[in-house]
């Protein structure tokens, strides 16, 4: 698949219904503005999707440290959230591009890397779906979250501030604790969450409910998106953060995190590293005129 002199070719995937427009540029010549990614996530004008993932090789990558990943990552994930700012990462979209990296022959090994913001990803196939080993994460203000077990306040709506512990994870996170009397499905997530004090370049925010042991229900509203389906990055931020709070960070251990697209399985490794893993569909194929895109 590729692009003609007068249409962009495109992909429509979603990981737990994470969704996002896929585009190859193949040679590295397309480029992707702001304004682009922001139209093609479009769901009323364009194709739809919670971000937009330019597909090229590494080497042509804009940013001195993503080519730097070329020796050992052919292809990098140039990941958009839905209002057409740059991202790190997405720990979904990982999976679903290394899902098109395969159908489409770029890559034909069970195991590669691919290159992002946030640094090299290793990604392997697991069953019908794929995992990624999302790299190191760290408590983003230590000495506040080991002092106190929290080190944000976050604004859901109306109402008294929810205890947060942030995590990040190559792009930052923060996991709200959740009270008991508190539903789920009940906490307001139309409206960005505040949370203070101010991430420098916003969060990701997560509410978490235990469900049992190592299993818990998560959802979430990302910067520059709104509340989505899921959150790949999302799901290991609470996995850790509901670790950190219950004293046992084992390495070896298994998260389930439910979200409102499915099921994701987070696995603790060594070094304050961490897996995700879970399904990668890949739902169409399509093109679109050019002359439709902004200039």
């Amino acid at each position: 698949m590729g692009r003609m002199a007068d249409v962009l070719a495109f992909t429509k995937g979603h990981g737990t219904e994470n969704d996002f427009v896929l585009v190859p540029d193949l040679d590295g010549t397309l480029g992707l503005s702001p304004a682009r990614a922001a139209f093609l996530a479009d769901r009323r004008a364009g194709i739809g999707g919670d971000g937009v993932i330019r597909v090229v090789p590494t080497a042509h990558a804009d940013e001195d440290d993503v080519r730097a990943q070329a020796e050992q990552a052919r292809w990098f994930m140039d990941y958009r959230n839905a209002d057409g700012s740059a991202a790190e990462m997405c720990g979904n979209g990982t999976r679903v591009f290394a899902a098109y990296l395969r159908r489409e022959g770029l890559e034909s090994a069970d195991e590669f890397v691919i290159a992002t913001r946030a640094g090299a990803k290793r990604v392997r196939a697991d069953g019908d779906g794929w995992a990624v080993e999302l790299g190191p994460w760290r408590l983003t203000d230590p000495a506040a979250s080991e002092r106190d077990g929290v080190d944000a306040l976050v604004h859901l709506g109306e109402g008294d501030p929810y205890s947060a512990v942030s995590v990040d994870l190559g792009n930052p996170h923060t996991v709200v604790a959740l009270p008991e009397e508190v539903d789920l499905e009940s906490v307001d997530l139309s409206r960005p969450p505040v949370v203070r004090p101010e991430p420098p370049h916003g969060t990701n925010v997560e509410v978490v409910r235990p469900i049992g042991p190592g299993h818990i229900a998560m959802r979430v509203h990302e910067r520059g998106v709104g509340e989505t389906r899921s959150c790949g990055t999302g799901a290991c931020a609470a996995a850790v953060a509901t670790s950190f709070w219950a004293g046992s960070l084992d390495t070896g251990s298994t998260w389930t995190v439910d979200v409102a697209g499915g099921r994701l399985t987070v696995r603790l490794l060594a070094d304050h590293g961490v897996e995700l893993a879970g399904p990668a569909v890949l739902v169409a194929d399509g093109t679109l005129p050019l002359a439709t895109l902004p200039a």
